[in-house]
């Protein structure tokens, strides 16, 4: 009977997926989707810094542009940037054209030339003249080829500002990171010692229908015998059907605890937990981790890195009283066919530029109010923020010392509950107590039972939350 007990127990074992809490915190920092979305902020600011850094360098940018007009200006203007232009262009043609007809009117006489060309009414027709290949040029493609850098020499510190303020918020991000891992370990603890209390729940329902089984057994006995009436059988077999109901919620709740944790894990396997994780204080030293406080507290290095940020923000916004300068620098070539990089066709410009805003309608002024006010407004966060983390101590340490007090008296009661009953069924068994005084005195020890379970939960949690509470991780 025996190896068959065994043999059916087998695959049991090894089906089951019994995980600790600390497997199980891993787990979820791995897992966790809402830590991942929260550690994309990190990359982010990252990003930001590098874009910061990246406007130092300027922009070095590759053009080629094509163009094919007949417009008088643009050929003209194409053929100047490719350095084709000739006199033919500007319409010299019909300039001496006409030269060369009041020339031919003079017979070739040059003092009669001179006279002609000295009237006002043939200089005007000559001026008149509207040159034909000036005015009504073929079409001409031009393919332009160029390199520019541009580079900021002075923004009124706006690069320098925005680089610091890039790198405070990788320090702000990662210190809420961490502050929220921190934070998912509660979450995960609860969720873990939850499951274990509800199996230790099972546990005590389950011992509770071993005796409610022996009181129906000896109270039937008894009622064979005469010694009682039939009430008190029906009296236990009520209460033990009350314990079955009892049973499947316990195991109810714990199904429940289980599907909890293995949401937050994401691990489908988990089938049981192990024991109850305590965490472990030293309350001796509780005065020296106290003065550590705010150093271990990442929300609040977190809020503080915010509010030199906004700090640097006020600085950034003061850029706009500052002149800015920027360095131009543009090589090229021009030429009516593609392969146009020839040392004739070539060209640079340089060039350095500065702006200054005289008025901007009091925009930047605004601006730095705004900003001051934003900084502010973070600095008394921050000081509240202080004064609630000490707050927050006084009280997780007044509470576990609370549920610490709570849990030895629940295990004492629980001790005198259980030598209670064993005294009540001795004197049930010796007709010295009724059924129903028994039942009254198993739903006692029961609690009592339950109420440890319950009081080791609470006390695992409240110093859970003072460690959180003094800036320390919980593994």
């Amino acid at each position: 009977m025996k190896k068959k007990l065994m043999l059916l127990s087998l695959p049991a074992l090894i089906l089951a997926n019994t995980i600790s809490f600390e497997d199980a915190l891993d787990k979820t920092l791995t897992n966790n989707q809402s830590l991942k979305a929260k550690k994309l902020s990190i990359e982010k600011a990252k990003l930001d810094l590098k874009s910061a850094k990246g406007y130092n360098y300027g922009t070095l940018t590759f053009n080629e542009n094509i163009a094919r007009s007949n417009n008088a200006l643009n050929v003209f203007g194409m053929k100047l940037m490719s350095r084709e232009a000739d006199f033919g262009d500007f319409g010299f043609k019909d300039f001496l054209g006409g030269i060369g007809n009041v020339m031919g009117a003079a017979g070739g006489d040059f003092g009669k030339f001179s006279n002609m060309m000295s009237d006002p009414n043939a200089q005007k027709q000559m001026l008149d003249t509207q040159p034909d290949d000036l005015n009504n040029p073929d079409a001409r493609t031009n393919y332009e080829t160029k390199v520019i850098y541009e580079v900021p020499l002075f923004t009124g510190f706006k690069l320098s500002n925005a680089k610091s303020m890039a790198q405070l918020q990788i320090k702000a991000n990662m210190a809420k990171y961490n502050h929220d891992k921190k934070q998912v370990g509660l979450d995960v603890l609860k969720a873990y010692n939850g499951a274990v209390a509800a199996k230790y729940f099972i546990d005590a329902t389950q011992k509770a229908k071993e005796a409610t089984s022996s009181f129906v057994h000896f109270a039937t006995e008894m009622y064979k015998e005469g010694f009682v009436t039939s009430i008190d059988v029906k009296q236990a077999k009520v209460y033990d059907m009350k314990i079955n109901s009892q049973i499947l919620e316990a195991k109810n709740q714990y199904s429940l605890a289980l599907a909890y944790l293995r949401f937050l894990t994401n691990d489908k396997e988990i089938t049981d937990v192990a024991d109850f994780k305590t965490i472990a204080i030293d309350m001796n030293n509780i005065d020296t981790l106290k003065n550590d406080l705010y150093i271990n507290r990442d929300d609040f290095r977190w809020m503080k890195q915010n509010t030199a940020t906004m700090k640097k923000k006020i600085a950034f916004e003061k850029s706009g009283n500052y002149p800015m300068i920027g360095a131009h620098l543009e090589y090229g070539f021009n030429d009516n066919q593609l392969n146009n990089l020839k040392s004739t066709k070539d060209y640079y410009t340089m060039a350095v530029g500065l702006e200054y805003k005289l008025f901007d309608g009091f925009k930047t002024s605004a601006n730095i109010q705004q900003a001051k006010i934003a900084y502010e407004k973070t600095k008394h966060y921050l000081d509240y923020m202080k004064s609630g983390i000490k707050l927050q101590v006084e009280k997780a340490l007044l509470t576990l010392k609370t549920k610490q007090s709570v849990l030895k008296e629940k295990i004492k009661a629980k001790t005198l509950a259980d030598e209670v009953l064993v005294q009540a069924q001795q004197m049930y068994e010796n007709q010295l107590m009724k059924m129903s005084d028994l039942l009254m005195q198993q739903a006692l020890a029961q609690k009592a039972r339950a109420e440890v379970i319950l009081a080791k939960y609470e006390e695992t949690i409240a110093a859970a939350q003072l460690k959180l509470a003094l800036g320390n991780k919980l593994k």
